[in-house]
């Protein structure tokens, strides 16, 4: 655009330089204010489903993952591990698992979908403490001779087997609870959503 006088020129200049410097500083503005608007992860914590990849979680091995605030553990239970929980039906107070601390689709001999997979949220049901791992077993574990390997909470002593059953005369009454969770394929669970769901 030509200009003939230059003080004309110059005001010109400087509203666009201002009105394009201004609509700059609005967008840079906008934009955590719009980010804000999205979940953060914490918000996904409590509440979302959380995908987890297991295809590096070996034999024996556990994670632990974050769901509505919560420790959840996923265990790759070895074929000793498995064959550790038919000797402890007579030691653990709910062996069928009769009361509801597990979905329906896991309310059987391993408390799982898949048997060497187990899911449990990871807090005692007495008091809200997390239980440890105590995988090794007998005197190794330091907690007796005859210890199969499970859980062990330190708060009040109550123990967990392998399948988050706990064992007869502690103080948790009741099993660890299983989450709903499903497969998304080999080695993809999420947790929070039911294997009956047919959505993702």
């Amino acid at each position: 655009m030509a200009c003939d006088d230059k003080v004309d020129c110059g005001r010109r200049r400087l509203i666009v330089a201002t009105a394009t410097a201004g609509g700059v500083a609005g967008v840079v503005a906008a934009i955590p204010f719009v980010a804000s608007m999205l979940p953060s992860e914490r918000a996904k914590s409590a509440g979302a489903p959380v995908e987890v990849d297991i295809s590096k979680l070996a034999p024996g091995q556990m994670i632990t993952v974050e769901w509505r605030g919560k420790p959840v553990w996923i265990i790759n239970r070895t074929k000793e591990m498995l064959e550790s929980l038919k000797k402890a039906d007579d030691k653990v107070s709910d062996p069928n698992s009769e009361k509801p601390m597990q979905p329906e689709y896991c309310k059987n001999e391993t408390r799982s979908i898949k048997p060497e997979i187990f899911v449990a949220v990871g807090i005692c049901t007495h008091l809200g403490c997390s239980p440890t791992d105590k995988f090794k077993t007998g005197a190794e574990s330091g907690i007796d001779a005859d210890w199969p390997g499970g859980f062990l909470c330190p708060c009040h002593g109550s123990t967990f087997d392998l399948a988050g059953r706990v064992y007869k005369n502690k103080p948790a009454p009741d099993n660890l609870e299983v989450p709903a969770h499903k497969y998304l394929g080999d080695t993809k669970i999420v947790i929070g959503i039911s294997q009956d769901s047919k959505g993702a």
